[in-house]
């Protein structure tokens, strides 16, 4: 019996970041130079596949540093911590290595920035994400405003009024939703500080644009990824907001809702940037299996950014 014909599009870019490839490593390498356990507070990416692959190497994820014994490397993740982390570490005496994205980093930076500028500082992101939670510690309690909505921005109120304002971004948000924000802050605020280049990452801007022109050429959408990674989670509302039915966030082939896509002839697969290819691997392979597939690369961009190892591990990364 003839199979029913699918074709599968893959967004280019997708799956993951520089900033994630680096952290990765960074685990990998202090296995390597160090042995195990190497203990890391929380997640170092939003991907259970990720982090469980890394626990069979031996790295052991913990919620906070007590839960660390002495001796033992500890990780910062990708995502950022409060200054009170590090703080912390340095008291118990702990050895650390930050794998804080360089990207995240420049934001935290920004912030101290403008703090000895005298300004008053206002974040664009989720609450409750380490990254903000992360950004927002940077700084002493009540120095940053969290501003989540536009309905939040059109309400908020300076603490001082007068005082010069600036705003700063959470690298993973939704392009659009975004500007949306920014724009309502500009009109009532023309004099606000906008950030010297734009905060959120070049892979979140890449992978939201590539989706964008997927939703258009498809009548069906996975995004793989991880339903608390922000990034993730924004390529489905971008993916819905650009009028593509059947779009899904799944994490594994085991989560594809096959009943949903049932009529979709077409079928687009992304890949947030913290989900590894072998995932994205996993889902052609299981449409392979059920239907005569057909796989077509859409390239939007090109990507070929790198970042640099902590020192501490360079001459590893050399090798």
């Amino acid at each position: 019996m003839e199979r029913e014909k699918r074709t599968l599009r893959l967004a280019a870019p997708r799956g993951f970041c520089a900033g994630v490839d680096r952290a990765i490593q960074i685990v990998e390498r202090t296995l390597e130079k160090y042995g195990a356990p190497v203990y890391v507070r929380h997640e170092i990416v939003h991907n259970r596949f990720v982090v469980e692959s890394l626990e069979q190497k031996g790295a052991v994820f913990v919620d906070e540093l007590a839960d660390i014994p002495k001796g033992y490397p500890v990780i910062f993740s990708a995502h950022g911590v409060a200054k009170s982390v590090p703080a912390e570490a340095e008291n118990r005496q702990m050895f650390y290595i930050d794998a804080t994205c360089p990207l995240v980093s420049k934001v935290h930076r920004e912030a101290e920035r403008h703090e000895r500028d005298n300004h008053e500082i206002i974040l664009i992101g989720h609450r409750g994400h380490p990254e903000v939670i992360g950004t927002m510690g940077q700084l002493a309690e009540g120095e940053i405003t969290l501003i989540e909505t536009a309905e939040e921005a059109r309400n908020f109120r300076q603490k001082q009024p007068g005082k010069n304002l600036a705003y700063l971004t959470q690298t993973t948000l939704s392009v659009d939703e975004t500007r949306d924000i920014v724009d309502i802050l500009r009109e009532r605020f023309p004099g606000i500080e906008a950030p010297k280049k734009e905060d959120i990452c070049y892979a979140t801007t890449n992978r939201q644009a590539a989706v964008k022109i997927l939703a258009d050429r498809c009548d069906g959408l996975l995004v793989i990824g991880a339903p608390n990674s922000s990034n993730s989670m924004r390529l489905v509302e971008v993916a819905e907001k650009a009028g593509c039915p059947n779009v899904a966030l799944v994490q594994r082939a085991s989560d594809i809702p096959w009943d949903c896509l049932k009529s979709a002839k077409t079928v687009g697969i992304t890949a947030g940037a913290s989900a590894p290819e072998t995932l994205v691997e996993e889902v052609v392979a299981a449409f392979s299996e059920r239907y005569d597939v057909t796989v077509e690369e859409i390239v939007t961009n090109e990507e070929q950014v790198v970042f640099k190892m902590p020192k501490i591990l360079a001459s590893e990364a050399a090798e």
